[in-house]
């Protein structure tokens, strides 16, 4: 389901205000309906109202078609909630994202699937907490330890979907020059079609995944930053049961774990702040971490035995205590009877066994799915199917249409890592493997080898794979634009500051923009110096000074 551009107005207070995209009970209007309605709404205004433009005033109201950010959340729960019934009924029907630390680069990306693509369906945005810290703290490049300011979250968010929306302004804007242009040349034909066009344009807005990391604090804490994130527009938060004074990003060492209860009650917070703010179909997406983690901060209260206390409690790693021997400062548990003591280190914090991590996952995702959340999102080491597939199964035994979010991690060598599992795979079936060093199979050497060729497929089908096997309903790329924002910029400063100078740029990046159909070769337009100069011509008529005229640059690129 997809907003258009017939959707809902309604009358409020003599003006028209647009409905929130997620009220379908309401009668639909077309732009037609849309310019009688404020034509109708000027007139009852009498004279201060007759120096507005009914179609002006309508067009302007097409092109803003989100009110809030609690209407952009409200939209987005519905379309991810349809998402995820399409993908229990179809594991084919998977969802995708690409990380995205600026408001122009989420628009681009949005801008790029809808040429290429034709739709946005299945095609969502993800917000990492990793990418804010290293780009948008004010404290400078940070690691992913939730040391940024929490703010700079629903900040983001809010920025992402003001550049979203200005990408529909845009779009529309083309569309009623062109609906002009074709009124004056009397192409009735042409003029139905752009009419039919504008009134099923499909927005640029979607669906947006937002790290909320740990919660940022205690549970208030939680709720009140998620909060914000949901006012700006998020439909669904990503958060992890680790602790939020010591928070690691999930590819590094050194993370730590909170008992069940702790977390469950951010779960809970969360919910309450969707709930309060009409988002009732609102998406938690409960993370573990426990596969990596060894360590936690605190031992589970437990009433009795078998609760999840004791569950929790039951992974520590601790040595059976003769109370003779009990010695200054230790701590002690009791199980079955036995004093046992937990093995602390120096940092104050407790051991897990080893070898419990996939036990704990499994634990982690029950627990969390039977307590409100609604996707989980397992961290893994390496990108494995099978891994993958493993834990879902248990999982799926208790609740069977447990669904992930999956990480495809850059932190992942993905080329070594396919290359060694194919090599595993022809070593167990008992191919012939001599001449492949699997230490080094993320050599160039090995580029044009049958084994690279197979693991090459491999990586492309990964995420139709994992979502059929393994019950991945979403998969993202955390980082992307993080890496392209650096390779993009390695090879132009290459080229630009070498003896290419000048052809760098044109060659390399202008051209290829040119070539390629980049909205973006036409900056001025991108930046909003059309809408703007519509909007001067709204409020001044000719004696309106448009950016827009024959001297303009920008016309040099009309051929593009």
């Amino acid at each position: 389901m997809f907003v258009t551009f017939s959707m809902v107005l309604r009358c409020n207070m003599a003006f028209l205000v647009p409905t929130p995209p997620h009220s379908f009970t309401e009668q639909f209007m077309t732009y037609q309906q849309t310019i009688a309605r404020m034509q109708s709404t000027i007139d009852a205004g009498g004279t201060p109202f007759r120096a507005v433009d009914a179609e002006a005033a309508a067009r302007m109201a097409v092109q803003n078609r989100f009110a809030t950010g609690l209407d952009i959340a409200r939209y987005t729960a519905k379309i991810m909630r349809e998402d995820m019934e399409a993908y229990d009924a179809d594991p084919a029907q998977y969802t995708q994202s690409l990380g995205c630390w600026h408001g122009f680069i989420a628009q681009q990306k949005m801008i790029a699937i809808k040429k290429h693509f034709g739709s946005t369906k299945r095609r969502y945005l993800y917000l990492s907490g990793w990418m804010i810290a290293a780009l948008r703290s004010e404290f400078g490049p940070l690691p992913d330890q939730s040391m940024h300011e929490k703010t700079s979250v629903p900040a983001l968010i809010e920025e992402i979907y003001t550049f979203l929306r200005q990408a529909d302004a845009r779009e529309l804007g083309g569309l009623f020059r062109d609906l002009d242009a074709a009124k004056e040349a009397g192409d009735a034909v042409n003029t139905h079609r752009l009419l039919h066009k504008i009134d099923e344009h499909e927005t640029h807005i979607v669906p947006i995944i937002a790290d909320i990391d740990a919660g940022f604090g205690n549970a208030e804490a939680t709720y009140l930053l998620a909060k914000k994130m949901i006012e700006a527009g998020a439909c669904a938060l990503q958060i992890e049961n680790q602790v939020s004074d010591e928070k690691q990003c999930g590819h590094q060492d050194g993370k730590v774990t909170v008992p069940h209860e702790d977390f469950l009650q951010k779960i809970r917070a969360i919910r309450h702040a969707f709930l309060e703010l009409g988002v009732e179909d609102g998406i938690i997406v409960a993370r573990t971490d426990s596969l990596g983690a060894g360590l936690t901060k605190q031992i589970a209260f437990s009433k009795e035995p078998g609760d999840l206390g004791d569950q929790y409690n039951a992974f520590l790693d601790c040595d059976e205590v003769d109370p003779a021997d009990i010695t200054n400062g230790q701590v002690f548990i009791s199980r079955e009877g036995k004093l046992l003591a937990p093995k602390r280190l120096p940092s104050n914090l407790y051991q897990f066994r080893p070898g419990t991590g996939e036990d704990r996952c499994v634990l982690d995702c029950i627990t969390a799915l039977q307590n409100g959340a609604d996707l989980l999102w397992i961290e893994t080491e390496k990108p494995h199917v099978e891994q993958i597939a493993g834990m879902v199964d248990r999982v799926r035994e208790v609740i069977p249409n447990a669904k992930l979010v999956y990480n495809n991690s850059p932190s992942f060598n993905w080329t070594l890592n396919f290359r060694q599992q194919v090599f595993d795979t022809w070593a167990e079936a008992g191919k012939d493997v001599s001449a492949y060093d699997r230490d080094r199979l993320m050599s160039v050497d090995y580029d044009g080898t049958e084994l690279a060729a197979e693991a090459d497929e491999k990586i492309r089908t990964f995420q139709a794979d994992a979502a059929k096997r393994a019950g991945i309903f979403h998969h993202l790329i955390t980082l992307p634009t993080y890496h392209t924002a650096a390779l993009s910029t390695d090879n132009l400063a290459r080229e630009y500051f070498g003896d290419q100078a000048m052809l760098g740029y044109v060659k390399n990046v202008q051209r290829e923009e040119i070539r390629q159909g980049i909205a973006c070769v036409k900056h001025q337009n991108m930046a909003g110096s059309d809408i703007g100069d519509d909007h001067k011509e709204y409020f001044a008529g000719e004696a309106a000074l448009k950016a827009g005229g024959k001297d303009n640059t920008m016309n040099q690129f009309a051929a593009a």
